[in-house]
């Protein structure tokens, strides 16, 4: 899950705790976080936008999905007049803090791995949420430095 560290870092969530993932307005984003994200599901931060892009930490889903509030309020960015209360468009996770890592891994160092390379990252660019495979997810930790126990 990536956002622009000006706008929302892991800093920030470290600070926060637990935050909405609000304002997702792609449909393929918003359908991975509706239909395949799940409570208790790890997921990394990525820092977007900055050179060098980088995973920086580590959240967990700690909601099932629903409606962002952001869609209904005509003084948000992302207001959708298109979207109802009775049939909402856009949905969110909230997300918690787990840790902040000591070695980022940025997008070059992904790179330089072949094991990574099919990651759908490299694939949908502009994409805010993509899945991670499990043997994926259990190598960036690994070049993170993070010993799982």
């Amino acid at each position: 899950m990536k956002s622009e560290p000006y706008a929302y870092s892991i800093d920030d969530l470290e600070r926060d705790g637990q935050i909405h993932w609000s304002g997702v307005r792609n449909y393929e984003a918003r359908n991975i976080m509706r239909d395949r994200m799940n409570v208790g599901d790890r997921a990394f931060f990525y820092h977007s936008n900055v050179k060098p892009p980088a995973i920086v930490g580590e959240m967990e889903v700690c909601t099932e999905p629903y409606p962002d509030p952001l869609q209904f309020d005509p003084d948000s960015k992302y207001f959708d007049e298109k979207s109802s209360e009775s049939d909402p468009r856009w949905q969110l996770v909230d997300v918690k803090f787990i840790r902040k890592f000591d070695n980022p891994v940025t997008r070059d160092e992904l790179k330089e791995h072949d094991d990574l390379l099919e990651m759908q990252l490299f694939k949908r660019k502009r994409l805010s949420i993509t899945e991670v495979t499990e043997e994926e997810y259990r190598r960036i930790l690994e070049l993170a430095g993070v010993k799982e126990g």
